[in-house]
């Protein structure tokens, strides 16, 4: 029995478009696009991730286990904090983005989309004899929606859920929207201000319901797509591969520079003291469709990879990788000039990702 029935019938009496392709039934639009991408960015626009991962990592040595296995620091994090982290592989290659919430027992990882049994098989392998680390899928039972927007903020006040409003990135507590109960968590999923709300699968139609009647305006996955490619947040199977690392990524703030030894953090301590990364992250625009994997290309020099691409009202939006000697040219990145298959393309700074290097402490 689908968990989340009731939600997508939810979500269709609302207008709900589901692709041919989906699976899952994630609605792909509300036939709101255009104001449903500026409800993002001027009001407030709600993103149904019930299709993402939720992972909880339990038992005494969740903590441990978690601050040894991902790039971020977990060893004395208390329950209600929250913080981004990046899996790896011993090479420091990327396998998934995920966001960690600190529970009283355990952390649950809000995990990218088809990555949960991958994930949850990587980390059973380093479950040794003498640990107390137990791994739960928990997505079928809950559900998770995103509020993006600079309106979050008034939306959960009027329902009823503000305790949350001057808390730092990641931290959450239990409370009640509009009667429901819901962990609600600071962080949208981009760099827009926004919440993240995670319930019982029980409640989820009667949740996702209540937020769009006080004003949040639904977003489809199209919409969705279109965000995460211009903040430049990274995707499995996309930027997020064993083709690259974490640094390349842009992904400084999921990695502590500070604890001990950890998976990949040989790799990542060495490309750090040694300004060894040798590719960033980019947006680029484009005024034609061009296939992700196609080189990216300044006159007859290959200086990068397409990795995702989107249409937009004004031509279509990328992410690249590109080479960081060849935007380290003493010119503004912006107004360095590449081709894509024939297609001129610019480079556009991206808000989730960071391209410095951070001090040392």
């Amino acid at each position: 029995m689908d968990t989340h029935q009731s939600l997508r019938d939810r979500q269709r009496a609302f207008g709900a478009q589901v692709s041919d392709a989906s699976a899952s039934l994630i609605p792909a639009s509300f036939g709101n696009d255009a104001a449903a991408f500026d409800s993002a960015h001027q009001g407030v626009a709600l993103y149904d991730r019930t299709h993402w991962g939720r992972i909880q990592v339990g038992d005494r040595d969740c903590l441990r286990f978690l601050h040894n296995q991902t790039t971020n620091h977990f060893q004395d994090r208390q329950p209600g904090e929250g913080c981004d982290t990046v899996f790896v592989t011993s090479t420091a290659r990327t396998l998934d983005l995920a966001t960690a919430y600190v529970l009283e027992d355990a952390v649950m990882l809000l995990v990218s989309p088809g990555q949960t049994e991958s994930l949850i098989t990587w980390m059973d392998q380093f479950i040794f004899f003498a640990d107390q680390v137990s791994l739960a899928d928990l997505t079928a039972d809950t559900a998770t929606f995103s509020l993006i927007g600079s309106q979050s903020s008034d939306l959960l006040t009027t329902l009823g859920a503000e305790s949350l409003l001057d808390g730092v990135y990641g931290s959450h507590r239990m409370t009640h929207v509009d009667g429901i109960p819901v962990r609600v968590a600071v962080g949208s999923g981009v760099a827009i201000a926004g919440y993240t709300l995670i319930t019982d699968a029980h409640y989820a139609a009667d949740l996702w319901e209540r937020l769009v009647k006080a004003g949040a305006l639904a977003l489809g996955e199209t919409v969705w797509e279109r965000l995460r490619i211009e903040q430049g947040r990274p995707l499995p199977a996309h930027e997020l591969t064993e083709d690259f690392n974490p640094l390349e990524a842009g992904l400084w703030h999921t990695i502590s520079l500070t604890k001990g030894c950890y998976i990949g953090q040989e790799t990542i301590a060495r490309l750090h003291t040694y300004r060894g990364v040798k590719q960033q992250l980019w947006g680029v625009t484009l005024g034609a469709a061009v296939a992700p994997g196609t080189p990216v290309m300044a006159g007859d020099d290959k200086v990068g990879l397409l990795t995702s691409l989107v249409p937009t009202p004004d031509g279509f939006l990328g992410l690249a990788y590109l080479r960081t000697k060849a935007i380290e040219s003493g010119l503004d990145p912006v107004q360095i000039q590449v081709q894509i298959q024939g297609v001129d393309a610019k480079l556009m700074p991206l808000p989730f990702v960071h391209h410095g290097y951070p001090q040392s402490p």
